[in-house]
């Protein structure tokens, strides 16, 4: 039975150092050499497949550098010795609800959710510190960032404070890049294939946050910065009052398709007995396509100017014939020779001679006739520009107001951007995820649109706790309403509200919507496999403590979470519980007759945590195992996990071991 402690891989989050060395080693595996430190990539050899000149190690290069990027790149690949502990007193709904709110600092989250949801995400949304000189950016700590984010937060004693990142800092650009740029590395691991990633954003960061994106994602998967009207007076502390923010888009690969959006109730201003339509030129007007390039598009359509169909249009053919007698070439303005957009077999598959026909002709004022298309899409291509009213942030404000929760946050973002954003790149069942959740607009937004076209989109949410002072006027409003919560005061706790209340409302005022509209709550913390960390003024004590692995206080559901997350397993899997009898008979003294056992995702991962397993518990124990897993009967390996100090002695947990091999069950582990 194979003990996992805390340095072990299945204590920790995923290895991405080592995973990126194996995809190289598939690709060329005479890249991977041995060193005393373990596989490397051997650079001589690198530069032999690529070219001298393709690998450069030169500074005067293109791109962006700032000082901290290579421990910013570095701290992404660092595994995070953490865990996610179940709060379901803060959540609702627990036992069916597929949504997280996960309390924590959000690079740490990111690296834990590595192993469970890496290639799962469809959307990332964030809204991160814009960088104005009043934002608190976050200072990671290459060597204990678990212990940093405690002290930050105010839950260890001793710790330091938050600060902001003034405008008068000699690193102000600096220190913001080396916050976002680990979590936008370890964030792309998270995206599928066909995943986008949309950033809300302002003049002071938008071309950073371009150049690191095109270095996360590549600079083809750039999809376009969106000019969103955020104000309509404008910011006049400038000479130019300023009203706009943006949206920055990127996809993870070509395979990218968004949805396209409703068009405006007067977008199809025509009518017959078929419905509204368009007219659209059959004439391709992109300058870059014609008769040079697509020669099998460019044939004469004939019109037939004396036959109408219902709404007084020619119809036209493609052969000629003495009643079709006007021929029409696809001609620019300018008289060249340009191309149509349909192809002959495709124009062939249309019946040209029916009431309403979908390709008609038309005489322009100057004489010239035009080939036209019906069109009845009713959709289009979402534009660059958003200036629509609903976007802009007093919306949001306007917003929170509704749900009683006014001053609770300075300039949330309205539920109308995010839920646009939802509907472009999502589809139902799609998860989306936001790791600066803050005022919990995105939560809000998915249960609004999977209200709105009855989808089952689910959310993972990451808020940082960041205390609020009630001294500070700017945080007392906020502040004070955790106090009427009876919260502590942090903002994690005002996004868990929000969320509360949204899902309420909508749920009233949907009263047919069933969909989720509840989330289950993590907080982030320390392991709860203890880590060998001697106090060599008291050696005896230390190894007396280090015999127990679990730290204390620590219950089953942390640790069976845990084991959710650092064995790769969704935290929303479900968990059931079998008690287990182990005697017919049990004696009034022992006190013991019945062992309780865990099967979490069908059986993949079956825990049984007891304190206490004797050697004549073994039989029973192993017997109820085997016939439920039997009875589950997982598609894949199953990895069992025991408590490693519950065992009497050495016999009994080879024994055990043993029974569970000899039934097929050869992942057998000890915490």
């Amino acid at each position: 039975m194979q003990k996992i402690e805390a340095s072990s891989p299945e204590a920790q989050s995923t290895d991405l150092v080592a995973g990126n060395i194996a995809q190289l080693k598939a690709l060329f595996p005479e890249l991977v050499t041995e060193t005393a430190q373990g596989a490397a990539i051997n650079m001589d050899v690198l530069k032999a497949l690529v070219g001298d000149q393709a690998v450069t190690d030169a500074e005067e290069k293109y791109g962006l550098n700032w000082h901290g990027k290579r421990r910013a790149r570095q701290l992404a690949l660092t595994p995070s010795t953490g865990t996610l502990r179940p709060c379901p007193e803060d959540s609702v709904d627990w036992a069916t609800t597929q949504n997280l709110m996960i309390e924590g600092d959000n690079l740490e989250v990111l690296k834990l959710l590595q192993k469970s949801y890496a290639g799962k995400v469809k959307l990332i949304y964030i809204d991160p510190p814009y960088n104005t000189g009043k934002d608190f950016v976050y200072p990671d700590d290459f060597r204990d960032n678990i212990k940093n984010y405690l002290e930050l937060t105010g839950q260890v004693e001793g710790g330091r404070k938050l600060s902001s990142n003034t405008e008068a800092s000699g690193r102000f650009h600096t220190d913001w890049l080396n916050m976002m740029y680990p979590r936008l590395k370890l964030a792309r691991n998270l995206l599928k294939e066909d995943g986008v990633i949309a950033i809300s954003i302002d003049d002071t960061e938008v071309d950073n946050i371009r150049h690191a994106l095109d270095e996360v994602f590549g600079e083809e998967q750039f999809q376009a910065q969106v000019i969103v009207q955020s104000n309509k007076r404008g910011q006049t502390y400038k000479q130019i009052a300023k009203t706009h923010e943006f949206l920055v888009i990127y996809s993870k690969s070509e395979s990218i398709e968004l949805n396209e959006l409703e068009k405006a109730g007067d977008a199809l201003p025509f009518q017959d007995s078929h419905g509204a339509f368009d007219l659209w030129e059959l004439r391709n007007r992109n300058p870059k396509f014609g008769k040079f390039n697509r020669p099998n598009l460019f044939f004469p359509i004939y019109v037939q100017p004396e036959s109408l169909d219902e709404c007084g249009y020619s119809r036209v053919s493609l052969a000629p014939q003495d009643e079709h007698s006007i021929k029409v070439l696809p001609l620019n303005s300018d008289g060249e020779e340009s191309c149509w957009r349909w192809g002959v077999e495709k124009i062939k598959g249309c019946d040209l001679n029916a009431s309403s026909p979908v390709l008609v002709a038309r005489k322009r004022r100057d004489g010239i006739w035009n080939i036209y298309e019906k069109s009845r899409k009713s959709t289009t291509k979402a534009k660059s520009i958003w200036a629509d009213t609903e976007f802009i942030n007093e919306q949001g404000t306007i917003e929170l107001g509704r749900l009683e929760m006014s001053g609770a946050f300075d300039h949330p973002k309205p539920v109308s951007l995010v839920q646009r954003c939802v509907f472009m790149a999502t589809e139902s069942e799609d998860v989306v995820l936001d790791f600066f959740s803050g005022s919990g607009t995105t939560g809000h937004a998915i249960m609004a649109q999977n209200a709105a076209d009855s989808c089952n989109r689910r959310y993972i949410l990451v808020q940082l706790p960041e205390p609020l002072n009630p001294e500070n006027k700017d945080q007392k409003t906020a502040a004070d309403f955790c106090d009427q919560l009876g919260k502590p005061r942090t903002i994690a706790e005002l996004t868990k509200e929000r969320l509360r209340r949204a899902g309420a409302k909508i749920k009233v005022a949907n009263p047919m919507f069933s969909s989720d509209t509840g989330f289950r709550v993590f907080k982030l913390d320390t392991s709860n496999i203890r880590a060998w960390n001697p106090d060599r003024d008291n050696l005896a004590q230390t190894l007396l403590d280090h015999m127990e692995h679990i730290l204390p206080g620590r219950s089953e559901a942390d640790i069976l979470y845990e084991l959710l997350l650092k064995l790769g397993l969704d935290l929303c899997v479900p968990i059931e519980k079998r008690v287990i009898p182990l005697s017919p008979n049990p004696s009034p003294a022992s006190g013991r007759g019945e062992i309780i056992l865990h099967a979490i995702g069908g059986g993949v991962l079956m825990a049984c945590l007891a304190e206490k397993i004797t050697r004549d518990d073994v039989e029973p124990l192993a017997q109820g195992i085997v016939e439920w897993h039997q009875a589950l009967a997982p598609a894949g390996d199953t990895t069992c996990v025991f408590r490693d100090s519950a065992f009497a002695d050495d016999v009994a947990k080879a024994n055990l071991a043993a029974i569970l091999n000899q039934h097929g069950i050869n992942n057998v582990r000890s915490l």
